[in-house]
C-alpha cells in the first residue's frame, strides 16, 4: 500500500525572448505580446481539470511547494502571478511554510520587480545567470550581461525573499579552467543562498547539436569540478545533490520533494506531473506542449497518461533518489513504491559487493565510488520486463 508523499506543483511559462542555443526546455520564441491573462485563465483551468480527474477535492495534503519554471515566468507581470497563487490556494490550501519558486532572467527584470512578486505569495527566486563574461554569455543566447546579472541578485537580497538561487554553468564553449572558476567565484561573492552549478551538455534538438561548440576536455571538467567543488565548500556551500549546493538550511525543498520521490502536479504547456494514490496506483501525466494548442479550448490539456508498472518502480525511484547526497531510508522505497525489500535485494546485494552502496538496519548510502559509476547502479535496477 503506496503513503502519499508530499504535494507539490510545477507550472510552466513557455515563453522567452528569444531560445538559447543549448536549451531543450519546452520554451517559444516571443513573437508577439504574451496572452498573459488569457494564459494564467488557463492555467487555473487547467488545475481544475486534474483535480477533477484524479479526485483531489478532497486530498488532506497541503501544497508543500510551487516551482514556477519555463521558458522566462518574469515576463509574465506580478498582478498576473498575484491572481494565479490566489486562485491556487482556494483549490489546494498551502502547508504554513510553502516554498514558492519563480524563475527569473536578469535581463527581464526591472527594479522593484522582485518587491512586487514577493508581494504577489513568490518567497523564493532562481535567476538564469550561467556566466559572467560577455564572451561566453553571447556564445549561449543569453539576452543580458555581467552587470543586470550582479544587479539581479543585489535586487533578490533587498527584496527580502527567504532564499534565492543563482544558476551557473560550466563547461561552456572555450571555455578555460580559470574562466570556469572566476565565474564560480564571482558568484560566491554574490552570496546566494542556493548556488546551482551544473555542466553544460549537448541536447537532441539544439543549436548546439547541429553545430557543436568546442567545449573543454574531460580532464579539464574534472578539474572544474574538483576545485570549484573545494572551492564552494570552503565557502560554506554543502553540496546536497548532484548540480545543487546550498548554505545550511537553504536547500531546494521543491527540487527535494522531486528527488525523494513525492508527488507533483504539472500544469501548462509541457508539464509533467506524478500523482501516486493510496489504492497504489502511480501516473505520469505531460500536458500539451505548444502555447497555441494549450489556449484552445476545444482541445483537452492532458496529451499523455503513463502508470508506472510495479516492475518500473525501482528504476524511477532510485533515479531520482541516488540524485541526492543524503542517506535513502528504507522505509521511503517501501512507502512510495508500494513494494517490498525482496524486489531489489539481489540487485542490493550485487551493489553492496561493488562497493556501490553501502548499508545500515534504516538507510542505504551511496558511496563515492558508487557515485563514479552511478550508470550502471542504475541499470541494475531495470527490469527484464522493459
Amino acid at each position: 500500500m503506496l503513503v502519499p508523499p508530499p504535494l507539490s506543483l510545477y507550472i510552466h511559462i513557455p515563453w522567452c525572448i528569444q531560445k538559447c542555443p543549448y536549451c531543450d526546455f519546452n520554451s517559444h520564441a516571443l513573437k508577439t505580446t504574451i496572452p498573459e491573462a488569457q494564459y494564467i485563465s488557463a492555467l487555473i483551468d487547467d488545475l481544475d481539470t486534474d483535480l477533477a480527474r484524479y479526485n483531489m477535492e478532497n486530498d488532506p495534503r497541503k501544497l508543500h511547494s510551487i516551482f514556477i519554471g519555463g521558458g522566462t515566468p518574469s515576463l509574465i507581470t506580478a498582478p498576473e502571478i498575484k491572481r494565479l497563487l490566489i486562485e491556487v490556494e482556494k483549490r489546494l490550501p498551502f502547508a504554513d511554510d510553502i516554498e514558492i519558486t519563480m524563475e527569473a532572467n536578469p535581463g527581464t527584470v526591472e527594479a522593484g520587480r522582485f518587491i512586487e512578486y514577493r508581494e504577489a505569495g513568490v518567497n523564493r527566486i532562481s535567476i538564469g545567470v550561467q556566466s559572467f563574461q560577455q564572451e561566453k554569455l553571447e556564445k549561449l543566447g543569453r539576452i543580458h550581461g555581467k552587470d543586470e546579472a550582479v544587479r539581479a541578485a543585489r535586487l533578490a537580497h533587498e527584496a527580502g525573499l527567504n532564499s534565492f538561487n543563482l544558476d551557473l554553468m560550466h563547461g561552456l564553449p572555450n571555455q578555460t579552467i580559470d574562466d570556469a572558476l572566476s565565474d564560480l567565484k564571482q558568484a560566491i561573492e554574490l552570496n546566494p543562498p542556493h548556488l546551482s552549478w551544473y555542466q553544460l551538455t549537448i541536447e537532441p534538438n539544439t543549436v548546439f547539436y547541429y553545430k557543436p561548440p568546442t567545449l573543454p576536455d574531460d580532464d579539464d571538467l574534472w578539474d572544474i569540478f574538483e576545485q570549484g567543488h573545494q572551492i564552494l565548500a570552503d565557502a560554506g556551500y554543502v553540496q546536497y545533490e548532484i548540480s545543487g549546493y546550498s548554505k545550511v538550511g537553504y536547500q531546494c525543498r521543491h527540487n527535494l520533494n522531486y528527488w525523494r520521490f513525492g508527488d507533483y502536479l504539472g500544469i501548462g504547456c509541457g508539464a509533467h506531473g506524478k500523482l501516486s494514490f493510496a489504492d497504489g496506483r502511480i501516473v505520469r501525466t505531460t500536458k500539451i506542449k505548444h502555447p497555441r494548442g494549450f489556449l484552445d479550448l476545444m482541445k483537452p490539456y492532458l496529451i499523455d497518461e503513463q502508470k508506472v508498472a510495479d516492475h518500473d518502480r525501482p528504476f524511477e525511484f532510485f533515479m531520482n533518489r541516488f540524485r541526492l547526497l543524503e542517506a535513502c531510508p528504507k522505509q521511503d522505497f517501501i512507502d512510495k513504491t508500494g513494494l517490498g525489500f525482496e524486489s531489489i535485494q539481489e540487485t542490493m546485494d550485487w551493489a553492496k559487493e561493488k562497493k556501490y552502496l553501502e548499508e545500515t538496519e534504516t538507510h542505504w548510502q551511496i558511496t563515492e565510488h558508487g557515485k563514479l559509476f552511478l550508470n550502471d547502479l542504475l541499470e541494475a535496477f531495470v527490469s527484464d520486463e522493459d
